[in-house]
């Protein structure tokens, strides 16, 4: 359960509301922080520094942060809006997760509370001359702040949104998520290969819900396996989609009335997410790529980026350590299959592939790209990519008009094969 704990805790930091409430909480403690320190404060330093005069900038920062704040949400829903049109709705979540619009969004809330706050408290009377200090010195900080966003709000403005910028946000989240996977390619548990049969007496645990499983609290499972000596094989991985009639698991040992708490190890949603779905990351800048080369953009050029992108997250694979012994796992009772590469490139060639076969630039692009993987080292990414540059081949050979275009396409595809054979 603490795993599931931090993950939720991990999802709810990331949420705008959270950076956006903590600041404003912290305005609050700044404007009654005078009311605490006064006494420290020398009788003849309000008359040197002329404190009086925090009212009207308290009123400036209250009117002008308010302003502010709605303009920076109009614009942040712009950006999104803009997003979903010209790249893909899946890359949303990572534009509200952006660290640079909720700290600028968070500091400007937090400045008006700040003000808002602090002019209630002058209007009581609340503040003598000394605490007037205090807070002079406190708005003083708090406007440096204000600076400081303000500058990176409209540096970062100038990319928000835009396709460029946002391929490269989903072009992150893949590979960190295909990092993590390849640290423990079975979630630090024992591996279950494709022709390992799982024991016959295994009894199946379904799911009592419809969605996509983002997490799974290994910690529950494996203390719920070794307390009753048994053992678990998963069927359903982060990015499984999951419902009723499709297990979860198979498990040996355990009875029915652990039903409940194995269930509750999964967490499921309506959609799927970045952090420990590889495949989703892929996916998402394939549907880029995808949507780039549809008649209503026909921007060849943005398809031409995403597959640099894929290439550069695919090559991960080729540094990944050879498969842990059953020895290494930390959950050695838990037997969980493997990310299949054959599946990774799938996800990302088999679209761009289709969308684009009606394109020579766009083949001619893709053999290159699939070379390169191939010229990595793995011999299952070798294989991998070499039936999808025939496959692209294939589909580009029914789809390009001009005899020349296919031509052309046929003697790259043959050289960079000779190119690969000799390397």
């Amino acid at each position: 359960m603490v795993t599931r704990w931090k993950w939720i805790l991990s999802r709810v930091i990331k949420r705008p509301w959270f950076r956006a409430s903590l600041f404003s909480a912290l305005g609050v403690g700044t404007a009654l922080l005078a009311l605490a320190v006064d006494q420290y404060i020398p009788d003849d330093l309000p008359a040197r520094i002329g404190s009086d005069a925090v009212d009207n900038i308290l009123g400036i920062i209250a009117s002008s942060m308010l302003a502010v704040t709605t303009f920076s949400l109009t614009t942040m829903v712009s950006a999104y809006a803009s997003a979903t049109s010209n790249v893909t709705p899946r890359a949303i979540p990572l534009l509200v997760e952006d660290n640079t619009a909720q700290n600028a969004l968070s500091i400007f809330i937090g400045s008006f509370i700040f003000s808002l706050v602090s002019i209630i408290a002058l209007s009581t009377g609340a503040y003598g001359g000394k605490g007037r200090v205090v807070l002079f010195v406190m708005t003083i900080l708090v406007i440096l702040l204000i600076l400081y966003a303000l500058l990176r709000w409209i540096d970062h403005l100038t990319e928000l949104g835009r396709v460029g910028q946002t391929s490269e946000r989903v072009e992150k989240a893949a590979a960190k998520a295909l990092r993590h996977h390849l640290k423990q390619p079975y979630l630090g548990c024992s591996p279950l290969n494709a022709n390992q049969e799982i024991p016959g007496g295994a009894r199946p645990v379904h799911s009592d819900a419809i969605g996509y499983v983002q997490h799974i609290d290994m910690q529950a499972l494996t203390e719920l396996s070794e307390s009753r000596g048994s053992a678990l094989y998963l069927h359903a991985v982060p990015g499984s989609f999951v419902e009723p009639t499709r297990p979860l698991l198979s498990v040996v040992g355990l009875e029915e009335d652990c039903d409940p708490q194995i269930r509750q190890a999964f967490s499921i949603g309506g959609q799927r997410t970045f952090e420990h779905d590889p495949r989703f990351g892929i996916s998402v800048l394939a549907e880029i790529a995808s949507r780039a080369l549809s008649p209503a953009l026909n921007d060849q050029g943005t398809a031409i980026d995403v597959i640099g992108r894929g290439v550069r997250v695919l090559s991960l694979l080729a540094d990944h350590p050879c498969d842990p012994s059953p020895t290494d796992a930390l959950h050695g009772r838990i037997y969980v299959p493997g990310l299949e590469i054959n599946d990774l490139l799938d996800d990302f060639f088999t679209p761009i592939a289709r969308d684009g076969a009606g394109m020579i630039e766009i083949g001619m692009r893709l053999q290159k790209a699939l070379a390169s993987l191939s010229r990595l080292g793995d011999a299952r990414l070798k294989a991998a990519a070499s039936r999808h540059a025939r496959l692209a081949l294939a589909r580009a050979d029914t789809a390009l008009t001009l005899d020349e275009d296919r031509l052309s396409l046929e003697q790259l595809a043959a050289q960079l094969k000779r190119s690969d054979e000799a390397y």
